[in-house]
């Protein structure tokens, strides 16, 4: 009988590669969404997060998070609060309301890498504390929301900039250089975390299905790179220039408080993936540049 994994936010961009990869590897994917039955591919039964039923699943992954890559109004917060930490503790009061017997046996919830604040040149792993800021309060509450359920191994992936086709981030990026106006951001010195999507949707699998990883995992390529490296390297993959950039004064103006995020960095390692024994496929942003441009 095929194990039942629920995946909320399976209508988002790594949702869809998630639900795809599990199943190929042979789960039954129920997918969790506000309207109900949607097109994605893998999924074989529909539940309405509103009325979210947890019964019957071996596992829940919860991808669920309004984007953070907006003004940080009053408003927009209330929506990446409610849409992160309101959902988590849903899950978490269904789980303790459940039988122990009955209860999924694995739980996989998103984090960011936002946790860590600005790291500047600091080696990042799961051990390493949080930062400052909103954002690193954001994921700090978020995670908190976690809370441990009696039968029920949870784990928490700080996911970083995920590039794939598809994507918000790789095909903004794919458009601002393909029309030559790509460049660094500020300095283009701070460090980016990233990850291809089929890696972080394999990371997601491989700790579903592994007992010893438990806690908080980095959900990014062990290659983190800076600005200025990511922007040269996306240039050449392209055949395009890059030497506009822009300045920190103009990021704030466009962004706001995200602006001032744009400019810090964090270089994270997925020191509890290596450990675990996970192998990715693109480890190095040249390699995963390869397979985008297919």
């Amino acid at each position: 009988m095929q194990k039942a994994v629920g995946v909320i936010g399976v209508t988002g961009f790594v949702g869809k590669y998630l639900a795809a990869t599990l199943a190929k590897k042979g789960y039954q994917v129920v997918g969790f969404s506000r309207q109900g039955k949607a097109n994605v591919r893998g999924v074989s039964e529909w539940r309405k997060t509103e009325e979210m039923s947890l019964h019957g699943l071996h596992a829940i992954i919860n991808l669920a998070g309004e984007r953070v890559d907006q003004r940080w109004t009053t408003e927009n917060k209330q929506k990446f609060e409610s849409s992160r930490i309101g959902m988590t503790k849903k899950i978490a009061q269904q789980l303790e309301a459940m039988p122990s017997e009955t209860r999924p046996q694995v739980w996989i919830n998103a984090s960011a890498v936002g946790f860590y604040g600005d790291g500047k040149e600091l080696l990042l792993d799961e051990t390493s504390p949080s930062g400052e800021g909103y954002l690193a309060q954001l994921c700090i509450d978020w995670e908190k929301a976690v809370t441990p359920v009696s039968g029920v191994r949870s784990v928490i992936v700080r996911i970083g900039m995920v590039l794939g086709r598809g994507g918000m981030a790789w095909d903004r990026m794919k458009k601002i250089f393909a029309l030559g106006l790509g460049g660094k951001l500020g300095s283009g010195q701070q460090w980016m975390p990233w990850i291809h999507v089929q890696d972080l949707a394999d990371g997601i699998v491989f700790s579903l299905e592994n007992e010893h990883v438990v806690g908080v995992v980095n959900g990014v390529s062990p290659a983190p790179e800076r600005n200025i490296a990511l922007t040269k390297k996306l240039a050449t993959a392209l055949h395009r220039p890059a030497i506009f950039g822009a300045p920190g004064w103009a990021l704030r103006l466009a962004f706001g408080d995200f602006g001032d995020f744009l400019l810090g960095g964090q270089r994270v390692y997925p020191r509890a993936w290596e450990k675990a024994g996970f192998v990715f496929t693109y480890p190095t942003l040249e390699l995963a540049l390869v397979e985008l441009r297919q």
